[in-house]
């Protein structure tokens, strides 16, 4: 199976026929829409629950294990938003699809942990929605390593990655990401703050291109400074990105895609080279 995203997303791999999603919504049209789109690209057969009463029954019938569901915020039968609370209140990582969409409900989805939202405000909806349904799928394939001195700061990244299916080990210092990434050549992508006791960000950066090139390994590097040069010290130590905390979760999440994506293409392109 081969899929390429509008994003830029690039998957080549096993089918995914095998995972149980669930589709919420009321729309005749986005039903049938999605229905065929993830069917023709992922061979996916969806379970489509009109109403409320029906996403019941779908939870209620199988044992068999939902990997994902797809929602709108509102069905027949649950038009304050209680189809969504019952999926997060029964751990299935959910989709948002809709086309109600404010500053305060953004807020509020976030706080729900959903793994995403896609808004129907455009001809590329359903297609932004099947890139977004793959790289929940797929994204176990990922091993991203996170270092932060601060437990804080650890297991709110380490949530956030999670909440979108990565693998995540975590390191409290540079030494023990040094280590960490010896003895697991599969991390992708390592997420490390600038200011560290042991090794800082930079001195991390410096040692880790000294034997792992970036395409083996991406880069991205964090802080909560408001040194604006930081982001220039950290791409001339060898990193790929930075951002600035505060995050934003969508800026974030694009980031990480952004670079697993280019790895992703140098990687396949290496291969095609030696090939």
């Amino acid at each position: 199976m081969a899929f390429i995203g509008i994003s830029g997303m690039q998957y080549s791999g096993a089918s995914l026929s095998h995972h149980r999603i669930l589709v919420a919504e009321d729309s005749n049209v986005f039903t049938s829409m999605i229905s065929k789109r993830l069917k023709e690209l992922f061979d996916i057969d969806v379970e489509i629950c009109r109403s409320f009463e029906e996403l019941e029954l779908a939870y209620d019938k199988s044992t068999d294990k939902i990997t994902l569901a797809i929602s709108n915020i509102n069905l027949p039968g649950a038009e304050k938003g209680e189809a969504l609370n019952y999926l997060v209140d029964l751990s299935i990582p959910t989709i948002v699809f809709t086309g109600t969409f404010q500053q305060t409900t953004r807020d509020q989805l976030l706080s729900k942990e959903i793994v995403d939202y896609i808004l129907k405000d455009n001809v590329f909806a359903v297609d932004m929605l099947a890139e977004s349904v793959c790289r929940f799928l797929t994204n176990h394939q990922h091993h991203v390593l996170i270092v932060d001195d601060s437990a804080t700061a650890r297991a709110l990244l380490s949530t956030r990655l999670k909440r979108y299916n990565f693998r995540v080990s975590v390191a409290e210092n540079g030494t023990t990401a040094l280590a960490l990434l010896k003895d697991n050549p599969d991390i992708a992508l390592m997420i490390t703050d600038y200011n560290m006791p042991d090794i800082d960000g930079f001195e991390l950066t410096r040692r880790v291109r000294g034997t792992t090139g970036s395409h083996q390994l991406r880069i991205i590097g964090v802080s909560s400074s408001t040194d604006r040069l930081l982001s220039a010290r950290f791409l001339k130590a060898g990193g790929n990105d930075f951002i600035m905390r505060p995050f934003i979760d969508e800026e974030f999440y694009c980031r990480v895609n952004q670079n697993l994506d280019t790895l992703t293409q140098i990687r396949t392109s290496r291969l095609r080279q030696t090939a």
